[in-house]
């Protein structure tokens, strides 16, 4: 049956209360307005962002349709549409690019002037939601909310992608690849022969990995507290590993000693931990090191640093979605996948169906999760 212009009929995950598990329910899709287009999900990645609205870290509207990691199949688009149509496969983007605004225009600038990452109104451009369950409105997250069978999103928050990429594997492609890779090539530039340091080895801080490798850093050094991550760094190409709770001094001193005094001329800090932050910053070389914010940070997180960590020279920055610009690069990106430019498959170790989506959580909240991916 066309679904087209029609109201759809789906099941959802929605958080409804904050640190309360996710509840499968039948939720009403609306059909999209102009510049607008609905997708059917295929599947749909775990992220911590998600888990940072759940847990009350993040502040979000609720009740609330989280995901934002995903890849499906558009179902129907809204009037003006013009760059894709029904039927071809796209990768929903949290991180927009309408390709107009002062920051899409600047040859540096990713933050889309369109983006909900900092109003989180958790609504459509023009105020309303497409959501709703028995006549209660539902709010969407980051322009996106892909725990669903069906979502619609703005024009300038999806791109079209290669018909063949499997899309359980270039889901990742939408988050947590692309800003940990982008992280070491474009935020930080790593040089060849340089060493780099990741605080946190998920999901993002190997993808961090495998940027820094790829751009030829000769040492990388991993830091967790769970040395059950440690086999696996290593084979994404972690030369040393650390663990925090084996020292009695400060985790940047021992990273100052292993290299010599002179500290890493790179480091990430990849979980969003404002202590952690500081961390990185101290292990950097005092003159040229360069630390990446890339962890996204609880809402009401503050940090507090003497002047002087940066006035010898060093560089603090942040990056979201590793600097890339969306809809320019996701595209390439899953060319590049689909090349064997780099490879995807080790970062997940599960693959579950929708409906147990909160057994993907308690996996993520284990540690023994890299990356859960939801199929539909």
């Amino acid at each position: 049956m066309d679904t087209a212009g029609k109201v759809i009929k789906c099941k959802a995950a929605v958080i409804w209360k904050q640190k309360e598990p996710f509840s499968i329910v039948e939720i009403e899709v609306a059909p999209p307005k102009a510049h607008e287009v609905r997708i059917k999900i295929l599947s749909s990645g775990i992220c911590r962002s998600d888990d940072h609205v759940v847990s009350g870290a993040l502040k979000a509207k609720l009740p609330i349709i989280l995901g934002h990691e995903a890849a499906g199949v558009v179902e129907s688009v809204g009037e003006g549409v013009t760059s894709m149509k029904p039927g071809d496969k796209v990768i929903p983007i949290f991180l927009p690019q309408c390709g107009q605004c002062s920051t899409c225009l600047h040859p540096r600038g990713n933050l889309c002037k369109k983006n909900d990452l900092h109003t989180g109104s958790g609504l459509m451009e023009d105020g309303t939601s497409r959501f709703t369950h028995k006549g209660t409105v539902l709010h969407n997250f980051a322009g996106t909310s892909t725990f669903t069978e069906y979502t619609v999103v703005n024009e300038y928050s999806v791109v079209k992608i290669d018909a063949a990429a499997p899309p359980e594997k270039v889901c990742l492609i939408s988050c947590g690849f692309s800003t940990g890779y982008g992280a070491a090539l474009n935020a930080a530039k790593v040089r060849p022969g340089s060493t780099c340091a990741i605080f946190g080895l998920g999901g993002v801080g190997l993808s961090v990995v495998m940027g820094c490798k790829a751009a030829g850093a000769s040492r990388i050094i991993g830091v967790d507290t769970n040395k059950d991550k440690f086999p696996k760094a290593k084979e994404f190409g972690v030369t040393d590993c650390i663990n925090p709770r084996d020292y009695q001094k400060p985790i940047n001193e021992v990273i100052f000693d292993l290299t010599g005094g002179e500290g890493v001329e790179y480091s990430f800090e990849a979980i969003g931990n404002p202590e952690v932050m500081l961390s990185a910053l101290n292990s950097c070389q005092i003159n040229y090191g360069k630390c990446i914010i890339v962890g996204v940070p609880p809402s009401d997180s503050n940090v507090n640093f003497h002047p002087g960590l940066l006035f010898s020279g060093r560089t603090w920055k942040g990056t979201l979605f590793g600097d890339w610009k969306s809809k320019d690069s996701i595209p390439k990106l899953v060319s590049d996948y689909m090349n064997k430019t780099f490879i995807l498959d080790p970062l997940i170790t599960h693959t579950l169906p929708f409906e147990k989506i909160n057994e993907g959580f308690d996996l993520l909240h284990s540690g023994k999760c890299i990356r859960c991916v939801l199929t539909f």
